[in-house]
């Protein structure tokens, strides 16, 4: 059999093993320490816009306690963003709120500011402010965030940016994860950059980081005992974990360039193939790092998406349907939402391709050729 070409694996430079190396000969393993604070800095200096970064255990923690300091208690209500994997909505149902879901726009495939507005003026006809709003930068493509944040801005809502698959990307010139009251990452070991496991919370307002850190230790009062007059959580990043994203930040930009060449390959060998679309950036304010490659099919040219993906599956090649609305979910069946088909028909149509920053050549041409057999039979 072929060897497996998988959707997007972890990358590692040479100064990971180094990092993680020092950490040991200086025994700093236990949680915390010098490498979780100069991960921190090193976010946050390139992030810019002056802002302040916690580094956490996952970015649904992150969300999490982001909600938290956001006042999101139970019986509030939460926008978010429908197409999206469920960890941007499941903090939500944490806090016991209620998540109201936003339809995708069919440029970027993120939140759409009209159906947002739409949301907000009949939540609030219905006696609901809605409390927080989630936006996802789906797939490392910037939302529309001058027009979200307007909208936002004028009900005095705070935005939560999910920006777990968007380092690297920017609107207008501006880090994706600078714009929200709060923003979150996340270093999956799927993610851009990785710290086996791991995710920050981001903001400029440097109380709301302050707060976060501490929520994240088990919230300990500063007293000489155990002492505890909040609620707190494990959340806090390990120094070794840490270790391996200071080495990671070191080829972060070469991991950008790497995955936008991943795209521009697909993109310009498959324009031959008119029933496969791709998600283009619409003007020069939007900037992605094609954290991955992702197609529609048009299934009326004889071949659906369904029929690549086996395909490919056949060959040992991994690739993934686009996420499946959060509103066609079972677990948030009874939430309200606010849409017109454009999330529903992404789904449907949509195949994520393989799209690591480590692929060779021949994995390439391997996953090209894989597709255009499928539109040759």
């Amino acid at each position: 059999m072929n060897t497996k070409i998988w959707l997007s694996s972890p990358h590692m430079g040479t100064n990971e093993f180094k990092n993680v190396n020092e950490a040991f000969d200086t025994n700093w393993i236990a949680p915390l320490g010098p490498h979780v604070d100069g991960f921190e800095r090193d976010l946050a200096e390139f992030l810019g816009e002056g802002v302040h970064v916690a580094a956490l255990s996952s970015g649904t923690a992150a969300l999490h306690l982001a909600l938290i300091m956001l006042g999101v208690q139970a019986g509030d209500e939460v926008i978010c963003q429908s197409m999206t994997f469920s960890a941007s909505a499941n903090p939500i149902a944490y806090q016991g709120a209620t998540p109201v879901f936003v339809d995708s726009e069919a440029l970027t495939w993120n939140m759409s500011p009209e159906l947002l507005e739409t949301a907000i003026e009949d939540r609030i006809s219905k006696g609901k402010m809605p409390k927080a709003i989630i936006v996802v930068h789906l797939y490392g493509m910037p939302a529309e965030m001058d027009r979200i944040m307007a909208i936002a801005d004028r009900f005095a809502i705070p935005v939560v940016e999910d920006a777990a698959e968007a380092l690297g990307s920017t609107y207008k010139g501006r880090k994706l994860g600078t714009f929200g009251a709060m923003s979150i990452l996340s270093f999956n070991g799927n993610k851009i950059i990785t710290t086996s496991g791991g995710g920050a919370l981001v903001s400029n307002n440097e109380a709301y980081i302050k707060q976060a850190r501490f929520l994240a230790t088990q919230a300990r009062d500063a007293a000489p005992h155990y002492q505890h007059s909040h609620i707190g959580y494990n959340y806090r990043m390990s120094n070794i974990c840490a270790a391996i994203g200071r080495g990671q930040m070191d080829v972060l930009s070469d991991r950008v360039q790497q995955r936008r060449a991943n795209y521009t390959f697909y993109r310009e060998e498959l324009a031959t193939i008119p029933a496969i679309q791709f998600a283009e950036e619409p003007n020069e304010d939007f900037y992605s790092n094609r954290w991955l490659s992702t197609v529609l099919v048009d299934n009326t040219q004889g071949v659906s998406r369904e029929d690549i993906r086996l395909a490919l599956e056949r060959e040992n090649i991994e690739t993934r349907p686009l996420w499946k609305p959060m509103h066609l979910q079972p677990v948030f069946a009874d939430s309200p939402y606010y849409g017109d088909g454009t999330s529903e028909r992404l789904f449907d149509k949509g195949l994520c391709l393989p799209s690591g920053s480590n692929m060779s050549d021949e994995e390439r041409e391997r996953v090209l050729q894989a597709i255009k057999d499928c539109f040759a039979r």
